[in-house]
């Protein structure tokens, strides 16, 4: 796991085929259906899906201490990395060769965004079905996912769940007679499938945003962002952690408005630098929350960021493991995925919209283009592309340019 750690450039399409490699083919640890099997499984929860599923595969090995392990092994590597690294862009006075390698990193992310959105159309759509009115409300959420986070990013989540709950109405039937049918939560338990029922031959697994007003025992939780400093940063943590669905790219709008706008911990153009210093290091995207945790409050607020944002994939792996088989025969969180599914990458694809707003140079917007051209028409890699950003950003400055944020 540490050795992926290190080497797992490319996200978690990268990581998936490492693991791959590592527990099926080389090892023979599992079997291609019980791989197969964790990845569905770990598609079904928020936050970091890649991180989930090494932890999951950890811990069919060598149980609840080998979980731990391993997903450390996985995570540190690169969280050493971005951290030295944002020690460097986040200087108080960078080099001006530094501030532009930044700048033009950062202009190439609006355009991963969209690169990433359009990889998960396919499966998307396919998932959708063959049905008319089922295309038409995929359509539906697709664009309502967009708008969201182009728009109301802090808010997206919410977004995300009406589409959910819209698709398990529109789907399912709930059960008649009793108030517990009129209740979101109460549609997402009812499945087709008995607790505890699995394939056959399987293996068993395991030898509110923060401006909303509720009120009794939730109004001091909800409170506690007002508060600052550290308590605020664990609280946007803990939000990427419990909230992204859809991939890495789902914290962009969840984030950006609480590190940019409301605590001031980074301004916008740094924020596209965290961004690309999450997709250029080895290990999980979301470790972008390191970056912006090292701006609130150094190394410490890194370490802190960075614990609370996993620490609900490890809590999801080690006390939720053994029900990920009846999850998956939910036809109720089924539905729930196939709405939420295609709203996720509309927002994933909507965040290029703030992303490209925080562009403050307009030989940023020539570099966005031929990312842009990259990735999108020659559909190269997101390494590559930042990387070229980061030498062209490097040009600008020694031609003159304007680098500073």
């Amino acid at each position: 796991m540490g050795r992926i750690g290190c080497v797992g450039f490319g996200g978690p399409p990268a990581h998936i085929a490492l693991l791959r490699r590592l527990c099926v083919d080389d090892r023979g640890w599992l079997s291609e259906r019980e791989f197969e099997d964790g990845i569905a499984a770990c598609n079904l929860l928020p936050g970091p899906a890649s991180t989930q599923l090494a932890i999951l595969c950890a811990w069919r090995l060598r149980g609840p201490a080998g979980a731990v392990i391993g997903g450390l092994c996985f995570i540190v590597p690169g969280l050493v990395v971005i951290l030295s690294l944002s020690a460097v862009f986040l200087a108080a006075r960078p080099p001006g060769w530094i501030e532009g390698a930044g700048a033009g990193a950062g202009a190439v992310v609006p355009a991963v965004a969209v690169a990433a959105a359009v990889a998960l159309l396919p499966g998307s759509w396919r998932r959708s079905g063959p049905h008319r009115t089922a295309r038409i409300r995929w359509c539906g959420y697709l664009l309502a996912g967009g708008l969201a986070a182009a728009t109301v990013g802090p808010w997206l989540v919410l977004v995300l769940a009406a589409c959910g709950l819209i698709e398990v109405a529109a789907g399912l039937r709930p059960p008649t007679g009793g108030a517990l049918a009129a209740l979101p939560w109460g549609v997402l338990l009812w499945g087709t499938r008995p607790w505890g029922a699995r394939p056959s031959g399987a293996r068993p697994w395991g030898t509110r945003p923060s401006g909303a007003r509720p009120s009794g025992a939730l109004a001091p939780a909800a409170a506690l962002p007002a508060a600052g400093g550290l308590v605020a940063l664990a609280w946007v943590a803990f939000k990427v952690g419990v909230l992204s669905y859809g991939g890495g790219f789902v914290i962009i709008p969840l984030i950006q408005h609480d590190a940019v706008s409301t605590y001031h911990w980074m301004t916008a153009t740094q924020f596209l630098g965290a961004v690309a210093l999450g997709q250029v290091t080895p290990g999980p995207v979301v470790l972008t929350v390191a970056v912006v945790g090292y701006a609130a409050a150094g190394v410490g607020g890194g370490l802190l960021a960075t614990a609370v944002a996993f620490a609900p994939s490890f809590a999801f792996v080690l006390g939720g493991g053994r029900y990920f088989d009846r999850l998956r025969g939910n036809a109720r969180v089924q539905a729930f995925l196939t709405g939420a599914g295609p709203a996720s990458v509309g927002a994933i694809a909507g965040a290029s919209v703030p992303l490209g707003q925080s562009l403050a140079h307009l030989w940023q917007f020539a570099v966005l283009a031929l990312a842009a051209g990259w990735l999108l028409a020659l559909r190269r890699g997101v390494v590559s592309a930042i990387t070229g950003g980061a030498v062209l950003g490097v040009a600008a400055f020694l031609a003159g340019g304007p680098v500073a944020a």
